[in-house]
């Protein structure tokens, strides 16, 4: 190209990529533009554990102490394990399956394994926007149905579950999931719920029917959608009495407890989690994106604003707790109140909360036996603020109830829940591409199928495979998939992503793959994490992960209406049957690796046994089987790349003092063991493809 000569219609700059509109060079479908894939990985990275289980963590674990270890394992693990996917992604342009399968058969597996995971992942996640959907449904209405208690089958009295355990809490178990009192028990299907499982798949469906060309339009909705309402929740949640409560509750570092181990097992799960690595969403997104698309800044970039995002929810959640807990502590003082009033017959209104303490502090001086026997309650404002709560307690019972205080609690209701909702359904745009993407490389139907049909037929089946979860016992169950289905293996699959690119595909030509990308070589900080520190650090949560999951009984919370202790949940034993089960999700998804790699070691064996009998000689069949396999990048030159031609100038400061021939076939001189069985698959557009038997 000469000086000054734009590039042509689908060429991209080096290291600041240009979309190529509705397709690439070698056919496949591009993002819009830049803010649709951005907000796409946004929108799969920052969900509902943002919102839920950030704030809870920070609060658990000695509030602003536990950015100690959550900003360290960002830097160490999760940033250079997201880069990973985006980098192998767009460079190999393939789902998760055909790149794994792709740096080497023998890793097929992983990419198996991802979509597993994927898979029962959407399964239970769209049961929590099936119960989200239900909340906001009921949230037009005046008053929220979860605001009192109603009348009991004589209408004589209120229902005697509701008076026990609160409105908010008999809403939740008894009008929404209708729970048994024991998993064995699975009860009969809820017809509401049902109906809005079906409407949130297909919801699903319509947004994710034509894969990124439909989601890269609904993603500026979903995606932004929820800022909006944080920053609403936070501006009045400030303004309410005991929000500064709630946020110095929140944030009062206690360094002592970074000597728990827990807290950095948990950090470190928690950042891995939020960022979704090794699900083979982020891998699927990545690989419709121009070659020369910047994937550094990318994975930077999105993994601060998934940080900021769950430190800004935390802010805006916690005020509003700060508030529920300010207004439950003042009750409790007007209910002590009232019983020093009626027993020391003081004046009506004598007594303020302020000078509460004063008085009974007298009291206890003057008259210690008539306060001793008095139902006194203990008022403490961190007693209330400790009962903060995570996962679905947090949105489902404690907000609600927090929402009910709150003037036009309607609205505000209505505002929160279809947040969720919009959060969730962003979350699950890239759980489905890590189930349909793969399925399209793999061409698991003909090309003369639509693909809405393909779509439709995935989303089918989690629909009918998700009926389980409607069930009376359903809420159960989602714990035993929220637990086990997916948190050990995706430690695993990101262990064999992080080996499999570093020492498998070969950190050089991983190198020169993002400075053709990106224009520059990756420095020392990621060479170091992706080599030995993130393999590490995967290897020590995998095995305290495993302890814990170990020493930790096997067992659930059950809602029972006869237990002494009522409205307290009732601690269970999981059945056999049951526990089977969770050891069953805990390590199924991982056995695609070894099944996969022993398949291919058979195959190969077999391969090698007919080449044996086919060949004039041993020799000859030797000289055969160590032929090196087409690497996917040649060495760095001096000269520009012939596999950058297509930028201006090839690499940033590279010299281009001739026009590089027309790449044919690249082979690698090598003969490490782990690159021979490595058979990789080229784009079209970039490299003549392998004539590999497993690729043709």
């Amino acid at each position: 190209m000469e000086p000054g000569q734009e590039p042509a219609v689908g060429t991209v700059r080096a290291g600041g990529a240009e979309p190529c509109g509705d397709a690439c060079a070698d056919g496949r479908l591009a993002w819009g533009n830049k803010a649709q894939y951005l907000l796409s990985c946004i929108g799969f990275a920052v969900g509902l554990g943002n919102i839920w289980r950030f704030p809870y963590l920070c609060q658990t674990y000695g509030g602003g102490a536990f950015l100690i270890p959550y900003l360290i394992a960002l830097v160490l693990e999760g940033i250079p394990i997201f880069y990973i996917e985006l980098a192998i992604g767009q460079r190999l342009r393939r789902g998760s399956i055909g790149v794994w399968t792709a740096i080497s058969p023998y890793l097929g597996g992983v990419g198996l394994g991802c979509l597993t995971v994927s898979f029962l992942v959407s399964l239970y996640y769209n049961t929590v926007l099936t119960w989200v959907l239900w909340y906001l449904l009921n949230s037009f209405q005046y008053p929220l149905p979860w605001s009192s208690c109603p009348l009991d089958l004589n209408r004589t009295g209120l229902e005697a579950e509701c008076q026990a355990s609160g409105p908010v809490n008999y809403f939740w178990y008894r009008q929404t999931l209708n729970i048994t009192a024991d998993i064995s028990d699975n009860g009969s299907i809820q017809l509401p719920l049902l109906a809005c499982l079906a409407a949130s798949w297909a919801v699903v469906y319509l947004c994710v029917i034509r894969g990124i060309e439909s989601t890269g339009k609904a993603i500026y909705f979903t995606a932004l959608f929820p800022y909006l309402v944080l920053t609403i929740f936070l501006i009045r949640g400030l303004t309410l009495p005991g929000a500064v409560k709630g946020l110095i509750y929140l944030f009062t570092p206690d360094v002592q407890i970074l000597q728990n181990p827990r807290v950095w097992l948990d950090a470190a799960t928690q950042i891995f989690f939020s960022l979704s690595l090794a699900f083979g969403g982020h891998i699927a997104f990545a690989s419709y994106n121009p070659p020369g698309n910047h994937c550094e800044k990318d994975a930077v970039t999105i993994a601060l604003v998934n940080s900021m995002t769950s430190l800004y929810a935390s802010i805006a959640v916690f005020s509003v707790l700060g508030f529920k807990a300010a207004n439950d502590h003042g009750r409790c003082l007007d209910r002590n109140i009232l019983h020093l009033i009626n027993a020391f017959d003081f004046p009506e209104q004598s007594i303020s909360r302020d000078d509460y303490a004063a008085v009974l502090m007298n009291l206890n001086t003057t008259q210690p036996e008539r306060v001793a026997r008095l139902p006194l309650e203990v008022c403490h404002l961190d007693d209330f603020l400790d009962k903060s709560a995570s996962g679905t307690g947090l949105a489902f019972i404690v907000f609600t109830e927090a929402i009910l205080h709150m003037p036009g609690a309607s609205g505000w209701a209505v505002l929160f829940f279809g947040m969720l909702f919009t959060l969730g359904l962003s979350s699950m745009f890239g759980n489905m591409e890590s189930i349909i993407t793969p399925l399209l490389d793999m061409g698991v139907m003909s090309r003369s199928v639509p693909k809405e049909v393909l779509t439709g037929l995935v989303c089918l089946l989690c629909f009918l495979s998700a009926i389980c979860f409607t069930f009376q016992s359903g809420n159960y169950w989602l714990e035993v998939f929220d637990n086990y289905a997916a948190p050990l293996n995706l430690i695993i699959f990101a262990f064999f992503e992080v080996v499999g690119v570093t020492y498998v595909y070969g950190m050089r030509r991983f190198s020169d793959d993002i400075a053709c990308m990106t224009g520059r070589q990756p420095g020392l900080y990621w060479r170091l994490t992706w080599k030995v520190v993130s393999p590490l650090l995967l290897l020590t949560i995998f095995v305290a992960y495993t302890a814990v999951l170990a020493w930790t009984p096997l067992s659930y919370r059950a809602w029972n209406t006869q237990y002494a202790q009522f409205p307290s949940r009732q601690e269970k034993s999981y059945p056999g049957w049951v526990q089977a089960m969770c050891v069953l999700l805990c390590f199924l998804p991982s056995l695609w690796v070894p099944a996969v790699a022993l398949v291919q070691r058979l195959a190969k064996r077999r391969q090698k046994q007919d080449a044996w009998q086919d060949s004039p000689s041993r020799s000859s069949h030797l000289l055969k089987d160590i032929r090196p396999a087409p690497c996917m990048a040649p060495p760095m030159h001096t000269a520009a790349p012939a596999w950058c031609s297509g930028w201006p100038g090839g690499l940033p400061g590279a010299r281009a003092e001739k026009p590089a021939a027309p790449l044919k076939q690249l082979h690698l001189h090598s003969t490490s063991p782990h690159l021979l069985q490595a058979q990789v698959l080229l784009p079209r557009h970039l490299l003549a493809m392998s004539t590999a038997p497993e690729f043709s």
